[in-house]
């Protein structure tokens, strides 16, 4: 084993007989030994003449309003695919994002309606709701289709990684933006297996990240409030 800036790397294994390799990543657990999950992506982007893979959209990306909640809590979509915002609370939302990504404000719309945006920009949109401060979402678009979410023990498989130079990047919720362009590595694949082992990371898990609403003012519940 060899240390490389804070990363375990073990050497590329050939015990398979294909032509593509596997990345596997962990989420060091927290000093106090605890691991619950929290949402993470990794993802390759290529590098130096490394075909670049096709992103082929679903036919539909969703993110439902519902309970006072964003249902996922976290998707990745394809730079341009169209995401849809519909209302199933019984009463209004107004869906904004202001940080990082793709900038919007889609305004109050009442139960039962949808709006939509075209994510035309990559990286990290945080998605909240200018009336409900506990609601948040994190939407990431990203112009290759090779990236893994962390499962629930915070571990990251890529599999069918064909072979070339690849610049890895990491997305942890809580984690600044800047601490984690620092954990961006540039790696080379054969076939096989790498095993980057453990990443250790300032990882909160108090739940939805502290923000303002979309004027950049504190949150300011008001009892008679009909939404």
């Amino acid at each position: 084993m060899i240390a490389l800036a804070g990363w375990t790397v073990s050497p590329q294994s050939r015990a398979s007989e294909s032509d593509t390799a596997e990345l596997r990543i962990r989420i060091a657990p927290t000093e106090s030994g605890k691991s619950s999950a929290v949402p993470a992506v990794v993802w390759l982007e290529p590098v130096s003449g490394t075909p670049v893979l096709p992103f082929l959209p679903q036919e539909h990306y969703t993110l439902l309003q519902k309970n006072r909640m964003f249902v996922p809590h976290l998707q990745v979509i394809p730079v341009g695919a169209v995401v849809h915002f519909p209302n199933a609370d019984p009463f209004f939302h107004n869906v904004f994002s202001l940080f990082e990504g793709k900038r919007f404000d889609l305004g109050l719309y009442e139960a039962g309606s949808t709006k939509s945006v075209n994510f035309s920009r990559e990286g990290v949109s945080y998605i909240f709701c200018n009336i409900h401060p506990e609601m948040s979402a994190v939407v990431l678009a990203l112009s290759t289709p090779l990236y893994a979410v962390a499962d629930a023990n915070n571990s990251f498989f890529l599999r069918n990684i064909p072979p070339g130079d690849y610049r890895l990047h990491i997305w942890i919720e809580g984690v600044p933006l800047s601490s984690l362009e620092q954990e961006t590595r540039r790696l080379h694949f054969v076939s096989g297996t790498v095993d980057l082992g453990q990443i250790a990371a300032p990882v909160s898990r108090t739940g939805s990240m502290s923000h303002t609403n979309k004027f950049g003012k504190a949150y300011t519940p008001d009892p008679q409030s009909i939404y």
